[in-house]
């Protein structure tokens, strides 16, 4: 079953530049063993030591996020399609933007 995995710039390195791989899987956690066969120490930038995905890590079944799907356990489909997104954070409390993007605070 061929699923794409489209992979954010942060964790290109690991997929040689790809912006998109091929992975397969019945599941997400199956699908990361199976990246990270192809892909070495891929699936520990995802996944906890408990076998959860990390806090920071966003991924999405189809445009879902797979958080409110099943997780990690979430059931995958031949074409389906995976999104890896990290999560972002910004801004420092009390600071304010000002014209042409400077922070000031």
């Amino acid at each position: 079953m061929a699923i794409e995995v489209r992979i954010p710039t942060i964790l290109r390195t690991y997929t040689d530049s790809a912006k998109a791989v091929e992975g397969s899987g019945a599941t997400i956690d199956e699908l990361f063993k199976d990246l990270d066969a192809r892909h070495p120490g891929i699936r520990a930038r995802l996944v906890d030591d408990k076998g959860e995905l990390r806090r920071f890590v966003n991924v999405y079944l189809n445009d879902e996020d797979v958080r409110f799907l099943g997780g990690i356990g979430t059931e995958l489909g031949d074409g389906d399609s995976v999104t890896i997104l990290p999560a972002v954070a910004g801004g420092a409390a009390g600071a304010e933007l000002r014209p042409h993007g400077v922070v000031v605070g």
